[in-house]
């Protein structure tokens, strides 16, 4: 596997300058980023196939061990607070559970057993998806995991970095980002792990974009849990409503910190009213602005 093979061009590595040294990693990140391009075909499908799964009940279920479970971790971590994704519509499967995140648990990645029933035990919906993350493609645990995830029929998704690997060959919606060979051989907390990260972020992101979550490239299921965010939040609704920061302010502290209701509650329209008009059209703001502005929303 590329991955874990030595690059000759970095044999005397430890040898070279640290400036040069520098120089040869951080050009393996900008490699890294730009092997993503290639898969963006593979990565829009996986997109469109999760989302339409997901809908309104659906969970994301990420599976990883070691760095890729990092990965994974941190990337799903960040719906709640960003989307305002519910946190029980959200599930990690690590390797050797919540402490291998800060910690190596050893034999973790290969306890076949503890994937097929960790898969089990959450008791998988039609509306579930599985994103399974493993940079050599051949992780034990990973492969086991998205295997038995397969059988319930859902929609399962393999990230991997060398080609004609097993994650990738169980998965419905395969994901290959070839980074080749790190610079240092296996140790893929560098380039393969910084492919990982990108594609989560665009299948993330691109689920909840279709999703009706980010209008106008804002936030707007942001959570407004602190003083930065509520500024944030105000100076959203302001730009969207048309209104001042004042009145922007008013609506989101008659809404509880909702975005997408205080929207409308500035245009005129009473919470209630506002929640019924946004829940009509599946918490889509953009289609609820057009309604309201041909009148259709009165």
């Amino acid at each position: 596997m590329a991955t874990e093979d030595v690059d000759p061009r970095f044999v005397d590595l430890d040898a070279w300058s640290l400036a040069s040294a520098m120089e040869a990693m951080w050009e393996g990140q900008l490699a890294a980023v730009a092997a993503v391009g290639g898969a963006l075909p593979a990565i829009t499908a996986a997109t469109n196939a999760a989302t339409e799964a997901l809908g309104d009940r659906g969970r994301l279920i990420y599976v990883g061990a070691g760095t890729s479970g990092r990965v994974a971790v941190q990337d799903g971590a960040e719906l709640p607070p960003t989307f305002a994704w519910p946190p029980e519509r959200l599930h990690f499967i690590i390797a050797g559970g919540d402490g291998a995140l800060i910690a190596s648990v050893e034999g973790a990645e290969d306890d076949v057993a503890a994937a097929v029933k960790q898969i089990d035990d959450v008791r998988l919906s039609p509306h579930d998806v599985v994103i399974a993350v493993a940079a050599s493609g051949t992780t034990p645990f990973t492969v086991a995991a998205l295997r038995q995830a397969g059988t319930y029929g859902i929609v399962t998704i393999g990230i991997a970095n060398n080609p004609g690997t097993a994650l990738l060959t169980s998965a419905k919606y395969p994901v290959l980002v070839e980074t080749g060979q790190e610079l240092i051989a296996g140790s893929t907390r560098m380039k393969a792990g910084t492919a990982q990260k990108v594609v989560l972020n665009l299948i993330s992101t691109g689920i909840m974009l279709r999703l009706g979550r980010v209008f106008h490239g804002m936030m707007v299921n942001m959570q407004t849990t602190n003083a930065k965010l509520k500024h944030r939040a105000e100076v959203m609704i302001a730009r969207i409503a048309g209104c001042g920061q004042a009145e922007a302010a008013s609506a989101l502290e008659q809404t509880e910190g909702d975005i997408k209701v205080a929207t409308p509650v500035v245009l005129g329209y009473d919470k209630a009213k506002a929640e019924r008009i946004l829940a009509s059209h599946n918490g889509n703001l953009r289609r609820v602005l057009a309604d309201l502005a041909d009148g259709r929303g009165k």
